[in-house]
């Protein structure tokens, strides 16, 4: 059958690989075609209720099976999923749902009495669907997931939805602001899923470990190239980095994507990486910021048969680039060349092509270029434009994604990250990327990860701030940092303050949220810093 919207993938998979293994959560199982009748059993349910075309529905949901058949039942039904990171606080969630103007909520109980009455305020809300036992003392409808629709059999084949339709949105945050939700169409998802499933060489006996979320798009693309390829997705929630080794370990899993904060926290001796037998494992890749070298090389040691692929990418344009595992020791500080049918250019203010060595902004071309965000097509035409240099017959036909992204090139075509946009420090007349200066901290093995940002000064313009966690039973004085900061980098690139920190603070996507990093050094007496 023809692919061209989400759901498909999952129909196709079930009707060639019924019997194989789907989804593993804690103690459930599902193969392929439960998993199918399960999820368009919902559709038919949130047809019935009056969900049609366009239509948000928003997931708010821990990692669950319940979570990965609502994604496609929501497909199913021609409707837009709207994932919600499972960490995020009721104020939060209201920001989404009104935001998005979501007309049902499947969420779970636990989660739906954290919510409180903040639901009662969302008048486009229509009626929430809940997993496991249905209590209905609410002013809002509410109804049992597995109990909505009842028609088992239902394909979702018969749908209104053309592949250029909203078929996601996916909130992130930004450098200020309220989070702004990425329009992903049902052909960018697709493509996002082909792509990656060409060049990490996804097949049917894949075992997928899910330890990223899916409201993050690398860990809703993990769940779309395992139903692409008939694979099985295993999802996990963790605490320590040993309860992710021993699934590994016990599940024969064959891939796994993490961010850098993931791969830290996999790389300390108190996970047993190092000790741990898997012979299954064949990949793992990187995304979501820079991995440090110590921790790059600290996986590599512990895993020395897995190829590891480093990645960038963002939300707008989903994955952009990648460094094969065969280029890691020539250049491992390189985020590679442009994925398969994309492509990256890197150009300065005028929109002229940069020369090796000479930084600019990169942009990005191919179809997983988002829709824009929901609402703000402002902010829509500020990052995706038309194309600087376009092939003839082209011209202002499409649009690139301008990504904020700061890279150079070398001779060869090798893409490497310098730093965002909105994230240079501008001191003393200097524009500083926190990277190199992060780069230097984490150079010392005393050091696990390193955050820098920039405070406001009324004599320099701005000053920096050194944020870091130290290695398992290490200690430093901050002074032994700023003096190898002075020893290998310019005055100007040197922190003000260093202050030690138990953990970095993340974003619902795992990535490190320099914001309040930037806000807790704002009012931090320097004292304290």
């Amino acid at each position: 059958m023809l692919q061209y919207l989400v759901h498909h993938m999952l129909h196709k998979s079930a009707l060639r690989h019924p019997d194989r293994e789907a989804l593993v959560c804690g103690n459930e199982r599902l193969d392929y075609l439960a998993m199918a009748e399960r999820a368009f059993a919902l559709a038919h349910g949130l047809r019935d209720k009056g969900i049609g075309r366009g239509d948000r529905v928003a997931l708010f949901l821990s990692p669950s099976t319940e979570l990965s058949l609502a994604i496609f039942a929501v497909s199913a039904a021609d409707a837009v999923f709207i994932p919600i990171h499972h960490g995020l606080f009721p104020e939060q969630v209201a920001h989404i749902l009104r935001d998005s103007g979501a007309t049902a909520l499947i969420v779970d109980s636990e989660k739906l009495h954290a919510l409180g009455d903040v639901l009662v305020s969302l008048p486009e809300l229509k009626f929430l669907v809940v997993p496991g036992e249905v209590k209905t003392e609410r002013e809002i409808p509410v109804f049992g997931f597995d109990t909505l629709g009842g028609q088992r059999n239902s394909s979702g084949n018969d749908n209104k939805c053309i592949s250029k339709d909203l078929a996601a949105i996916i909130y992130t945050s930004g450098s200020t602001g309220r989070p702004k939700g990425v329009m992903l169409s049902h052909a960018n998802l697709l493509a996002g899923a082909e792509i990656v499933a060409s060049y990490l060489e996804i097949n049917k006996d894949e075992r997928i470990l899910a330890a990223l979320p899916f409201s993050f798009d690398a860990g809703l693309n993990q769940l779309m190239t395992a139903v692409l390829k008939a694979a099985a997705t295993v999802i996990v929630e963790f605490r320590f980095g040993r309860e992710i080794v021993n699934v590994l370990a016990e599940e024969r899993i064959t891939g796994l994507a993490g961010v850098p904060p993931l791969w830290s926290l996999l790389t300390q001796p108190s996970s047993g990486l190092a000790k741990a037998s898997l012979p299954c494992l064949r990949y793992v890749t990187n995304t979501g910021g820079a991995m440090p070298k110590p921790v790059l090389d600290g996986l590599r040691s512990a895993l020395p048969n897995t190829s590891v692929f480093l990645m960038y990418g963002l939300t707008e344009a989903f994955r952009s680039t990648y460094l094969s595992p065969g280029e890691l020791d020539r250049r491992p500080d390189s985020i590679g060349k442009a994925i398969p049918n994309t492509e990256i250019l890197v150009v300065n203010e005028s929109g002229e092509r940069c020369a090796p060595g000479e930084v600019g902004e990169l942009v990005h071309d191919g179809p997983t270029v988002s829709l824009g965000y929901w609402r703000s097509p402002e902010l829509t035409e500020r990052v995706l434009r038309h194309h600087p240099h376009p092939s003839p017959g082209r011209e202002g036909l499409d649009r690139v994604c301008y990504s904020g992204d700061l890279v150079r090139s070398d001779e060869e075509g090798f893409l490497y990250f310098v730093g965002r946009r909105d994230e240079q420090i501008k001191s003393a007349g200097f524009r500083i990327s926190p990277t190199e200066v992060e780069e230097v901290i984490c150079r010392m093995p005393e050091v696990r990860q390193a955050a820098v940002v920039g405070v406001p000064d009324s004599v320099l313009g701005q000053h920096l701030v050194a944020n870091l966690v130290l290695a398992e039973g290490a200690s430093l004085d901050p002074a032994d940092i700023l003096m190898a900061c002075a020893e290998s980098l310019p005055r100007h690139m040197v922190p003000k303050h260093v202050r030690v920190l138990k953990r970095l603070p993340l974003t619902s996507s795992g990535k490190v949220d320099y914001a309040q990093l930037r806000e807790r050094a704002r009012v931090a007496a320097p004292e304290n810093s």
